[in-house]
């Protein structure tokens, strides 16, 4: 570990206390320093960050900060980070430490590599987290660092310390003691922003589109239904990843305007196939955020009635536990209209027989994380099996999803399933792809099951 001592030593106690008393003195050491604890200031670390040759920005945040900070009163908080700070910096070397936000604190230090700088950020944080004494009782603190590269370009995070300090939330967020910024994982909020203002408009230039992914059935032999998944081409971003915009479109509100155009494709489309001579059920998912809106169940009912569409609403188990009893209302009235209701991802998390008991659905769907063990796990396959017969107790037929092998396909089959989709089956297809399989003198899914 090797502090830049010449900034260092500028900034230090000992610097401090030799400045002249003069006006102009005083003016600068409060721009360079935290006016609560004494420690340098973010300030202070960006000129340091930038002065010497490549070096590390490392920030260790205070986990449960607001949790801690209540507990013990603010200067207690403050005085808790002073002792942290100048425990750090004797665990670096005297390297300059300065209290970046409200719980972090940030230093630059020399490092090998990036594999050296997060080990070294890591040893850092164990050694400084025994508990600090205040007021004669000991306090317990955990600490998360965040690193990152001076100088190293980033497209949407100019800053090192600003980097680090998202380091520090994906470290936290993968349970890790330390982590290096991960520019991938960031992704692109300004060009997101950009995305959120533009989806509305996508819809009326037609750079939606809806792709359509296989259900094959057991017993019929083939493929009898599909799923919608919409798709959006954007002219100069190109594919916009479903796991995005689904996400923006849920936190803008704009999640309903989209799910209305996938419905009112999903109708063409299956009137289109219907004419071609397949008769095939449509799921399209829906969010949630909409079981609770009184007019889209109007509006989706009138548009299956006027359509006479064969539709299946695939939901969530968490889509209603926001508001219980409107969303089981809703649910209800689409279950009296003839609309079929599927549990998606079944078993991916905290899986209640409460509601699995109060939702009238017609079709529960094992989440893939299951189905793709069956060829190596007992412990899935019995889990499995053991959920096939639970739904079909409860009067509802099974789809298995991410089904990719003929050894899974062959085991479900065994065990009763009743539908297949994942790759296997089929991957998602353009609507002109999905007729071309359809229309074919053999189908694929047919063919693997065999």
């Amino acid at each position: 570990m090797r502090p830049f001592a010449f900034l260092s030593a500028l900034l230090s106690p000992a610097s401090r206390r030799a400045a002249p008393h003069d006006h102009d003195a005083r003016l600068a050491h409060m721009a360079l320093h935290d006016q609560e604890t004494g420690l340098v200031n973010r300030l202070s670390l960006e000129r340091l960050a930038a002065a010497g040759p490549p070096a590390y920005v490392i920030l260790f945040g205070v986990d449960r900060f607001e949790v801690l900070r209540n507990a013990i009163g603010y200067d207690s908080m403050a005085s808790l980070l002073t002792t942290l700070g100048h425990r750090l910096s004797g665990l670096t070397g005297r390297a300059a430490v300065a209290r970046v936000g409200a719980g972090v604190l940030g230093l630059v230090l020399r490092a090998d590599d990036d594999e050296d700088a997060v080990r070294m950020a890591a040893r850092i944080c164990e050694a400084a987290q025994a508990p600090v004494i205040l007021n004669g009782a000991p306090v317990d603190i955990a600490l998360t660092a965040g690193v990152a590269r001076t100088g190293a370009a980033s497209r949407s995070v100019g800053s090192a310390l600003d980097r680090a300090a998202i380091a520090v939330d994906q470290a936290r967020a993968a349970h890790r003691r330390a982590g290096l910024f991960d520019a991938v994982r960031y992704g692109d909020p300004a060009g997101n922003l950009s995305l959120i203002s533009e989806l509305m408009a996508a819809l009326d230039n037609g750079e939606f589109s809806l792709n359509y992914q296989p259900k094959y059935d057991f017993r019929a032999e083939g493929v009898t239904a599909v799923e919608a998944l919409a798709r959006w081409t954007h002219p100069r971003r190109g594919f916009v990843s479903p796991e995005l915009f689904v996400a923006m479109a849920e936190e803008t509100g704009h999640i309903r305007p989209l799910t209305e155009w996938v419905i009112h494709q999903a109708i063409r489309d299956q009137a289109h196939l219907r004419r071609a001579g397949h008769d095939l059920m449509m799921s399209v998912n829906i969010s949630g955020r909409l079981l609770s809106d009184e007019s889209f169940a109007d509006f989706a009912l009138a548009a299956v009635d006027q359509s006479g569409a064969r539709l299946c609403f695939e939901i969530t188990e968490t889509a209603v536990v926001g508001n219980p009893e409107m969303a089981l209302h809703i649910l209800d009235r689409f279950a009296d209209a003839g609309i079929s209701v599927s549990l998606d991802d079944y078993g991916s998390g905290l899986s209640s027989l409460t509601y699995l008991k109060q939702i009238r659905a017609d079709e529960l769907k094992i989440d893939k994380s299951f189905i793709l063990g069956l060829d190596d796990s007992a412990r899935d396959g019995l889990l499995v099996k053991s959920t096939i017969d639970l739904a079909h107790g409860l009067g509802m037929k099974v789809t298995a999803e991410g089904v990719e092998t003929p050894t899974a396909l062959a085991l479900l089959r065994g065990m009763g399933c009743d539908m297949a989709q994942g790759y296997l089956i089929g991957r998602p297809v353009s609507f002109a792809a999905l007729l071309e399989r359809l229309d074919g003198p053999a189908r694929k899914a047919a063919t693997v099951a065999a």
